[in-house]
């Protein structure tokens, strides 16, 4: 991962003192245990185990914090009923009561996608939203799930959110194709945009670790320079955790106005 600690020698590293570090090494899926099944290949690799860790974590938070339910809570306590009406108020202000029904799914999208940001935030380990094929699974299920709910409640009255009422009908076609590819980019805005943003914040911190090191391995004045690179990356580091917190809210958000429109053909 792109922090402080994890700094990788890339192609570039010679004898002479250079010292080349590749910022994209530490998005690299490497394979821990390979599986074959039928021809596809289902290996556990440094993702999988990522994301299993992050399941555990959230798993694991939730059931520890409340599991004393004290009267006066203390902090992890406080911390999980905060997540918890953090994300309910979320969907009943965007999705309404009829909502609510769908909140542990929304609640545990959240979670995962939240815990999985920050742990790719710890030194030596694996982004596993800086990955498309990642956050595409994710968001398709969310797509797929929305559209099923749409289907089982409106039946074939659903398709009339993509002619909207009032419109003169000489402007339905054109309407009704916007509609309908605006919809199908659903999967696709939400999974680039979380990807997206992990995968520029990482790079970019990468980028300012190699500085640090590129002035250091330079030695004499440029050793003092190094403070320069290092400042930048407290404050982007910084940054970075407060868009891993951004991003999964938006990411929740959105399914949460996705799922309005499924249930209320806004």
């Amino acid at each position: 991962m792109s922090t402080t600690a994890d700094v990788e020698l890339g192609n570039g590293a010679h004898d002479g003192g250079g010292l080349g570090v590749d910022p994209m090494h530490q998005f690299e899926v490497q394979t821990y245990f390979p599986i074959n099944i039928g021809g596809l290949d289902a290996s556990f690799t440094n993702a999988s185990l990522w994301m299993v860790l992050a399941a555990i974590t959230v798993s694991f938070f939730t059931v520890f914090a409340i599991g004393r339910r004290e009267m006066v809570p203390g902090r992890l306590q406080s911390i999980a009923e905060l997540s918890y009406e953090f994300v309910a108020n979320m969907v009943r202000e965007n999705a309404g009561s009829a909502g609510q029904p769908y909140f542990p799914f929304i609640f545990t999208l959240f979670m995962f996608v939240l815990a999985s940001n920050m742990l790719g935030m710890l030194p030596y380990s694996f982004t596993t939203t800086s990955h498309i094929i990642v956050t595409f699974a994710l968001a398709a299920f969310v797509f797929i799930g929305v559209t099923l709910v749409g289907l089982a409640k409106h039946g074939l009255h659903f398709f009339s959110l993509f002619a909207p009422k009032g419109l003169p009908v000489a402007l339905l076609p054109l309407i009704i194709v916007i509609e309908v590819i605006s919809y199908l980019s659903r999967p696709i805005s939400l999974s680039v945009r979380l990807f997206a943003n992990m995968l520029a914040g990482h790079t970019m911190l990468k980028v300012f670790s190699g500085f640090v090191v590129g002035f250091i391995g330079a030695g004499g004045l440029f050793a003092g320079l190094a403070i320069i690179p290092m400042g930048a990356m407290v404050a982007f580091t910084g940054l970075e955790i407060l868009v891993a917190f951004l991003q999964a809210y938006v990411f929740a958000i959105l399914t949460c106005i996705y799922l309005n429109d499924a249930l209320h053909l806004h």
